[in-house]
């Protein structure tokens, strides 16, 4: 495809969803394509980004979103591509065409009405939302963590209760009130939040709640597998468990959760266990809107299925990347695992794609280059695996090493989306931040 049209219009590449992959990607679209002659826009349904393995921190408050995320419209400006607030709910493929829904106001009046970006490539980058197995309660009674929303949210819940149970006790010095949330997942997400959750009880103490520890937190960890972190080698999820039981996290493999209420969590051998704040993190599909979506090819949990050149089965110029899409290696037996690295790496190779399509060049295919799993145990510990060039294979790292690596790869996203000056500019006033900032967000 020539620069431009044969109508003089430039040639529209528009990129779905704003998180690890899509904001990578655009970042990279927008600093090649000359303006004159491509536009890139960008398309989502929240004004900022911030790298969703961090919403843990966010939630248990010992990370201020507020300092790490990123405005889109600031961002679009330095890196040369337009900013669409919006949620995508269609595509008309045969006109090239994406429908954007309303947005309205938090009053229920309409800002901007349902409209059309017209595109010549695109690239659907969504993420994904927790997948609730259609047990009953889960929607209205627990928490994802999904969005910057979703941890807010939480964190103010935890801190109402901790608030509560203080003030209990300060009533009381006898009361044994405790704070109860009970996670529900063993995976990555619901392994580090635990952890995290400890971390700020400690702190707690020093904010105004001088009565309240960690002996008044009672969290419970629900996995419905024999053991937690399955994606790492038995090993290390076992080093895991110890470490978390060692916090004071109660973890309970084999159990199966048949209902959430707003109090407690009930397990398939009858057990119920009482919860103040109940956390789902057992799982991800993709959104309800992308079932079908313009006639694309999707998986049962909503996932678009793309080819290994990163294009959808149904049509050659709409991509997937992320945890929206579904993708298997040929000889793999299970689809690429919905991780950061997954959605980083797909971007490079769509980001490679778009190029060759437009300059006319054969196309790559996509190869998952699988760089080991790492999860964070706050600041008491982190357990994975490193692919190395190791005899063997796999490394297995932990303490101080593991705590370097973990964090260089939220530095290595900094980098990818703010270029090499700003984002180690970024990563100094991090460490600064640590020192002179309040250890706990409280607000």
């Amino acid at each position: 495809m020539p620069r431009t049209r044969a109508d003089g219009k430039k040639t529209q590449i528009v990129v779905v969803g704003g998180g690890a992959g899509g904001l990578e990607l655009v970042t990279r679209l927008g600093a090649h394509f000359p303006r004159q002659d491509f536009d890139i826009i960008l398309v989502d349904r929240n004004p900022t980004h911030i790298w969703k393995p961090l919403l843990h921190e966010v939630a248990a408050g010992s990370l201020d979103a507020n300092l790490d995320e990123v405005g889109y419209r600031g961002h679009a400006y330095r890196w040369g591509y337009r900013y669409f607030d919006g949620a995508l709910e269609g595509i008309d493929r045969e006109a090239k065409l994406i429908i954007i829904a309303p947005i309205t106001d938090d009053d229920g009046s309409e800002v901007i009405g349902r409209h059309r970006i017209r595109y010549d490539y695109l690239v659907i980058a969504v993420g994904s939302v927790s997948n609730d197995f259609g047990i009953a309660g889960v929607k209205d009674h627990c928490l994802a963590l999904e969005t910057r929303a979703d941890a807010d949210r939480f964190r103010r819940k935890l801190l109402n209760q901790c608030l509560r149970v203080s003030r209990q006790m300060m009533a009381d010095p006898a009361n044994d009130a405790t704070v109860k949330v009970v996670i529900v997942g063993g995976g990555a997400t619901g392994v580090e939040l635990a952890a995290e959750l400890y971390s700020a009880a400690d702190a707690l103490g020093f904010y105004g709640l001088e009565v309240f520890d960690r002996n008044r937190l009672q969290v419970s960890l629900l996995e419905a597998g024999p053991r937690i972190l399955p994606l790492l080698p038995e090993k290390l999820s076992a080093a895991a468990h110890g470490e978390l039981e060692n916090l004071g996290v109660k973890v309970l493999p084999g159990t199966q959760v048949v209902a959430a209420t707003p109090d407690a969590i009930h397990i398939k051998d009858g057990t119920i266990i009482p919860a103040d704040i109940r956390v789902w993190a057992a799982g991800v599909k993709g959104a309800p809107f992308l079932a079908d979506i313009g006639g694309l090819e999707t998986t049962r949990n909503n996932q678009l299925l793309v080819r290994d050149t990163m294009q959808t089965t149904r049509d050659d110029c709409i991509f997937a990347i992320g945890d929206c899409c579904s993708y298997t290696p040929p000889g793999a037996e299970r689809p690429i695992p919905p991780r950061a690295q997954a959605a980083h790496q797909m971007a490079q190779t769509v980001f490679h794609n778009i190029k060759a399509l437009v300059a006319g060049k054969s196309l790559k295919p996509f190869v998952y280059q699988d760089k080991g799993s790492l999860v964070s145990l706050a600041r008491y510990s982190t357990v994975g695996s490193l692919m190395g060039n190791l005899v063997g294979g796999k490394m297995a790292i932990e303490g101080r090493l593991a705590r370097f690596v973990y964090t260089s790869l939220y530095r290595m996203h900094l980098v990818a989306i703010h270029g090499w000056f700003k984002g180690l500019f970024l990563m100094v006033v991090g460490h600064v931040n640590q020192v002179v900032r309040p250890k706990l967000k409280l607000h």
